[in-house]
């Protein structure tokens, strides 16, 4: 049955139930285009004037039947308030799904209740907000396109939450989306987030649909959003609800983009995937002896359960050993072995030093176990605990193939040794930065003489040699300034927005070449160098490794290709090599120097 209007304020509603008949009071937040920071549109939002909160009042409408009366109220409220503030820009009403389906409201009702507030509908955007289940989508698409033929807008709140989904954006075609504030809070610092907020800025130009970024609180985040190309944004640092609508943003969120750098994305602290894959998952079910149990028991066990690698050892529930079941029956199979250590406890043949692994623990940080010296986790697998106590095994086989495909998915973008952004995400810098035509400095970072040290100690101190330099870099830097990519091996690319990138390189170059000397023996660090052989076989001398910047400042000129640069920084970085000076600056840059630097290779 439809509802009366004259009913809502003729009779005792639920808010006089509610508040005491002390009713609705309208407060607006403004929503900012983020190129022109103007004020667009304002989102009205209703409190109780007592100090209730509005969602247990929502609540409360729902339980008593009465959500759509309540809702057409506080509507009324909001438009009947901005009415006689008389200010430009639209108005967002906020309006739930089980409203317009089953809140008794038909569409001309609607239309009416709207209307008579005193707000054109064609300066009205719907807002459809995420506390319900919508099982037909379709069904509130038609229902809304009532309100469409009478110039009001839609729009689809808190996407990323709630029950906001694309069936939902597919189905409804709203005008505009309004990214939840869980994936935009924190933006600028997570580059999970920033995968997905791209995602939907794709999505959005597809489907036809304005982004606003909502619960925006940082000036990271602001200055991502619009870097991004989000037309709008809401929230706190912008300006707060109140109860005449602003004509302004904030003058914090002004200063905020006026700064003239590109945000630098966050990049991933581990491998892109980031999939909560756990040492659990790696699990194998299977028996355990104590140190009272002979060889005989656990040959007994290896016959019944012929598919274990392995058998644990426990005292009670705690692990002590792995039984390796190989090794276990050669030594077994020796002559006479059976009659001397058959009785015997199966401690005889225990590794006594197992690797143990709680169930919780990452797989990629089991990746260590790759690098270690001790290498028996192969054949023997390792023990999976849960609070320390027993629960089963897993086999070396498992970690290496599970650890080698995440470093495979991680290579794609991020070097898998320092999981510092690699080829493409440095290629997409450089055009963020051209695409700007802000000044910058990109430099070419490689070391001195680092084949030399990688064959003489082998590769697992080579590799701790170039986490050193890329943790160096990565803590230099300024990074909401300054960019840090790992191109392959000892080379890496900054690129810098910061002024003072000339004594950062310096800093960088000194710090790396003191702190690389503990990764030399005592004796070569005497000599000054190790021996070894050039990349003719030719026996040489060759000093200690030390590193070598190369960078070119793009002022004014600005290449047709992000190659250019790429080519010009590694230019100035053999030039530094060649000479021996540790860093060397282009000098002489010039629209003319890229193009004689063009089809050259960079990296």
């Amino acid at each position: 049955m439809a509802i009366d209007i004259g009913s809502i304020h003729s009779n005792l509603s639920l808010l006089d139930q509610a508040t005491g008949g002390s009713g609705l009071r309208a407060v607006f937040q403004p929503i900012v285009r983020l190129d022109s920071m103007a004020v667009v549109a304002h989102e009205g939002l209703s409190r109780p004037t007592n100090g209730l909160g509005i969602l247990d009042l929502l609540d409360l409408a729902r339980s008593k039947g009465r959500l759509g009366e309540f809702e057409l109220l506080a509507a009324r409220t909001v438009c009947t308030a901005f009415a006689a503030q008389d200010v430009g820009g639209r108005l967002l009403v906020n309006l739930s799904a089980h409203t317009i389906l089953h809140g008794g409201l038909k569409p001309d009702l609607l239309i009416a209740a709207l209307s008579d507030a005193g707000v054109s509908l064609d300066r009205i955007t719907i807002e459809i907000t995420e506390r319900d289940i919508v099982e037909n989508p379709a069904e509130l698409a038609h229902a809304l396109g009532y309100l469409r033929a009478r110039g009001t807008r839609i729009a689809l709140d808190d996407f990323g939450n709630g029950h906001s989904n694309f069936e939902m954006w597919n189905e409804l075609h709203p005008e505009v989306v309004k990214i939840d504030r869980y994936l935009v809070h924190g933006l600028a610092h997570s580059a999970e987030k920033l995968a997905i907020v791209r995602a939907l800025c794709s999505v959005a130009e597809t489907l036809g649909a304005d982004l606003v970024g909502e619960g925006v609180e940082d000036a990271e985040d602001l200055r991502l959003l619009r870097e991004l190309g989000i037309s709008y944004a809401q929230g706190f640092l912008l300006g707060r609800p109140v109860a005449n609508a602003v004509i302004s943003a904030s003058g914090e969120a002004r200063e905020a983009l006026r700064q003239q750098t590109v945000p630098v994305p966050p990049r991933p602290r581990g491998p892109v995937t980031q999939r909560p894959l756990q040492a659990a998952h790696l699990v194998i079910l299977a028996p355990s002896v104590t140190l009272q149990h002979t060889n005989d028991d656990v040959a007994g066990v290896f016959a019944q359960h012929s598919e274990i690698h392995a058998v644990a050892v426990t005292d009670g529930e705690r692990p002590l050993g792995l039984i390796n079941r190989r090794l276990f029956t050669e030594r077994l199979a020796q002559p006479f072995a059976r009659e001397l250590f058959g009785r015997k406890s199966c401690e005889t043949f225990m590794n006594v030093s197992p690797l143990l692994c709680d169930e919780k623990q990452s797989v990629e940080s089991m990746a260590d176990v790759l690098r270690g010296e001790d290498q028996r986790y192969l054949t023997d697998g390792f023990i999976i605990t849960r609070n320390g106590c027993y629960l089963g095994l897993g086999t070396g086989e498992s970690l290496v193939r599970r650890v080698t495909e995440l470093r495979v998915e991680a290579a794609r973008y991020a070097n898998p040794l320092t999981f510092l952004p690699g080829n493409i995400p440095v290629t997409e810098h450089i055009e963020r930065l051209m695409r700007e035509r802000r000044p910058f400095v990109a430099a070419y970072v490689d070391l001195n003489d680092f084949k030399p040290f990688n064959d003489h100690y082998g590769y697992l101190r080579g590799d701790e040699m170039i986490r050193l330099l890329a943790a160096i870099l990565t803590a230099r830097i300024d990074s909401e300034r300054d960019f840090v990519g790992h191109i392959g091996g000892d080379d890496f690319m900054l690129l810098f927005q910061s002024e003072q990138w000339q004594s950062i390189c310096r800093t960088i170059i000194a710090e790396f070449n003191e702190r690389s000397r503990s990764l030399f023996d005592a004796g070569d660090l005497d000599l000054g160098g190790i021996h070894g052989e050039d990349r003719r076989g030719a026996k040489q001398f060759f000093p200690l490794t030390t590193v070598s910047i190369g960078a070119v400042n793009i002022q004014t000129s600005f290449p047709r290709r992000p190659e250019m640069i790429a080519t010009l920084a590694a230019r100035a970085k053999r030039r530094a090599k060649r000479e021996r000076s540790g860093f060397h600056v282009l000098s002489g840059y010039s629209t003319e120097s890229t193009e004689a630097a063009e089809g050259a290779t960079p990296y």
